[in-house]
C-alpha cells in the first residue's frame, strides 16, 4: 500500500505546538497509509477499529490509548458495524525531545519512546476512560502553547496510565449504565436531570459520586456530550445551526452559542469552517 508523509506543518500554524482532533472513523480504507514527522497520541473513546501500523494489524477497541511514534506506518478503519470514535493529539518532534531529556527516569523506554515492531498501547478500562477523555477534551479550548500541551504529556503518561496500573477503585455499575445512558440523545436533551433519572438514585448522591469517579458533576458531564453531539453535526452535516441546537435539547440559541464556546473556544459557525482538516484518517475514500 502507498505511504504518504505527513508534517506538523500540514496542520500546526505558526506558534501552535499540537493539533486535536475527536471524529468518528469510516469503515471505508482510505487509499493510503501515512507517516510523519510528528508524535500522535490517540484513544478509542467508543467503538473498535482496526489499526494497521509497520506491516502488522490490531484490532483496537474503547479505551485503548496509543503513543504513535514519527516514523510509524499506519492507517485506521473502523470496524464494521461499530460506531468508532477517536481522539487524537498530535505534536511537534521537539516537544518530545525536551520530555524524555528532562524526565528520561520516567519516560526513557516508554510510551512514545518504547521499542518494537509497533508502537506502545495501554488498555484502559471503567473511570479511567473517563479521565482520559475528560484530559484530553480539556485540549479543545486551551492555547496551543508549548506549556499545555506538555502538561497534557505529562499528565497522561504520569498519572492516568499510573493511575490505570495501580488502582483498583470500581465505579459503580449505575454510574456506569448512567454515562453509558447518557450517550443516547432521549438521555442528553433533558440535560442533568436525564442523567440523574437514568442513574436511578438520588440527586446529591449521583452528583457526589460522579464528581468522585468522572472528576465532573451530571451537568458538565452531560453538556459535554451535548456539544460533541453539537461538534459532530456541525462538522458533518449542512444543518443549520439552530436545529442543531434544538436537537441537544437546548432551545435558547444565545446559551448554546455560549456551551459551544466554552468548550471549543470557538463559534458554531467557526467550528464548522475549520473543521475540514483530518490527520487522523486523510482523504478517506478518495
Amino acid at each position: 500500500m502507498e505511504a504518504r508523509l505527513f508534517t506538523a506543518d500540514d496542520y500546526l500554524g505558526p506558534g501552535q505546538a499540537f493539533h486535536f482532533a475527536r471524529k468518528t472513523l469510516s469503515p471505508t480504507p482510505p487509499r493510503f497509509a501515512h507517516r510523519h514527522d510528528y508524535f500522535e497520541l490517540c484513544l478509542v473513546e467508543k467503538g473498535a477499529a482496526w489499526h494497521w501500523v509497520n506491516g502488522q494489524s490490531a484490532l483496537i477497541g474503547e479505551g485503548t490509548l496509543l503513543f504513535i511514534r514519527p516514523d510509524d506506518t499506519h492507517r485506521f478503519v473502523a470496524q464494521a458495524g461499530q460506531d468508532c470514535r477517536i481522539i487524537n493529539v498530535m505534536f511537534r518532534a521537539d516537544s518530545a525531545r525536551h520530555l524524555v531529556r528532562r524526565y528520561r527516569d520516567d519516560l526513557d523506554g516508554r510510551f512514545f519512546w518504547a521499542g518494537g515492531v509497533e508502537p506502545e498501547a495501554q488498555q484502559l478500562t471503567g473511570p479511567r476512560v473517563e479521565r482520559a477523555v475528560n484530559a484530553a477534551l480539556e485540549l479543545q479550548t486551551a492555547r496551543r502553547s508549548l506549556a499545555r500541551i506538555e502538561e497534557f504529556l505529562l499528565t497522561m503518561m504520569t498519572r492516568v496510565v499510573d493511575y490505570a496500573a495501580g488502582s483498583g477503585t470500581a465505579m459503580p455499575g449505575w454510574l456506569v449504565a448512567a454515562c453509558q445512558a447518557a450517550e443516547q440523545p432521549e438521555v442528553f436533551r433533558r440535560g442533568a436531570a436525564g442523567f440523574v433519572a437514568a442513574a436511578g438514585r438520588g440527586h446529591e448522591h449521583v452528583c457526589r459520586t460522579a464528581k468522585a469517579h468522572l472528576g465532573l458533576s451530571p451537568s458538565v458531564y452531560v453538556n459535554r456530550i451535548r456539544m460533541q453531539h453539537a461538534a459532530m453535526a456541525l462538522g458533518g452535516s449542512d444543518l443549520p445551526i439552530p436545529e442543531v441546537a434544538r436537537d441537544c435539547g437546548i432551545e435558547n440559541l444565545s446559551h448554546f452559542y455560549k456551551l459551544f464556546r466554552s468548550h471549543y473556544g470557538v463559534t458554531p459557525r467557526a467550528y464548522r469552517r475549520r473543521h475540514a482538516k483530518d490527520p487522523v484518517q486523510p482523504e478517506v475514500g478518495r
